[in-house]
């Protein structure tokens, strides 16, 4: 025990020298600032993350209320450790944080959106330590059912990005060198399929698939039956993916209801009726891409998309499209720290990757 406590104060040094380091090295801090969490990347000049910082203090989770310097608090929290060694270091935020209920409101940015754009609509807002954090502006899609996003423009543009630098990019029709030209998929709680035409955001779909499952399984008789399985199970899973493509024309309230009367004649075990009920809800979610797709002359089947989220949900849905005749879909990586660089490097915030 005595010889642990020794080495707690060299052990201490050594963090805080491995600290400074990386903020000295630092050329900007790049922060996803969302609804329930925030992750902070300190960037060095080349944009590669030097070091990671995740705090639950998104916007609705403050650390002391809005109004009595929350926003100020959670920064400083996260952020504060490497200020203290580089006080001048562009800061960057996207997501709620911009929105009507974060620290400041960005106005939406229409669609077509550019980088060029959001860049044009960055808000500023002066933190209590005295640095600049310059605020993304999240993207409108206008019309009679208009459509908005915050914090997804910049991972669709960070997966752009790493495109144009050799690494794996989806497009619409299957030309792979078409940077120009995509189809992005961000599952979640709300889904979002994004069509990027001419290097912009030229439209985008949201589909409530994450929240409208939670909300069956915990407070619909759907819940009732279930049994949460040890492992994932594909195969339920596909099965419900399957029913939503072949009885897409049906519907959810159609078909969701399968997954107890399924349980109730023993043809899906309880164990099997979670997995089952997901593959519904996100087939569903992937017959409508694919008839709002069709509308303008795309088949889904014909893309090669890009999937940006875990690594465990983004596997789900590869498996998923399969089942739709989409063979080419795969993982992006990094799509929120190389977007945030790469819009802070349009921005004059840094200078071009050395």
């Amino acid at each position: 025990m005595k010889a642990h406590q020794k080495d707690q104060p060299g052990k201490q040094g050594a963090q805080e020298a491995e600290i400074a380091e990386a903020a000295r090295r630092a050329a900007l801090l790049a922060l996803d600032w969302g609804t329930t969490s925030l992750r902070a990347y300190l960037l060095d000049a080349s944009g590669d993350v030097l070091a990671t910082r995740v705090s639950t203090a998104g916007v609705m989770n403050l650390p002391v209320p809005a109004e009595e310097g929350g926003f100020d608090a959670a920064f400083d929290e996260a952020c504060g450790v490497w200020l203290e060694h580089a006080p001048t270091l562009p800061v960057i935020a996207a997501g709620m944080v911009g929105s009507a209920q974060g620290w400041v409101q960005a106005p939406y940015v229409e669609t077509p959106a550019s980088v060029d754009a959001l860049v044009a609509g960055i808000v500023r807002v002066k933190t209590a330590q005295g640095a600049s954090l310059c605020v993304v502006p999240g993207v409108l899609e206008p019309g009679a059912l208009p459509n908005v996003m915050r914090g997804e423009e910049t991972q669709v543009f960070g997966a752009l990005h790493g495109a144009l630098h050799g690494t794996q990019h989806g497009t619409l029709r299957g030309t792979r060198h078409d940077t120009q030209s995509a189809l992005i998929g961000l599952p979640g709680t709300h889904a979002k399929w994004v069509v990027v035409e001419g290097g912009r955001i030229a439209r985008f779909y949201t589909f409530m698939t994450g929240e409208i499952y939670a909300a069956l399984t915990a407070h619909t008789i759907l819940g009732r039956t279930m049994k949460r399985p040890a492992e994932p199970d594909t195969h339920a899973f596909l099965r419900g993916v399957t029913v939503a493509r072949e009885h897409g024309c049906e519907g959810l309230l159609a078909t969701a209801f399968s997954a107890r009367t399924l349980g109730l004649t023993g043809q899906l075990a309880a164990d099997e009726q979670p997995d089952y009920l997901s593959g519904v809800v996100i087939g569903h979610e992937l017959a409508g891409l694919e008839v709002a797709l069709a509308r303008r002359d795309v088949t889904l089947a014909q893309c090669a998309p890009q999937l940006i989220g875990s690594d465990s949900l983004c596997e789900r849905y590869r498996l998923a499209l399969e089942q739709f005749g989409c063979m080419r879909a795969h993982l992006v990586r990094h799509a929120t720290e190389r977007g945030l660089w790469h819009i802070a490097m349009q921005a004059g915030l840094v200078g071009s990757p050395r």
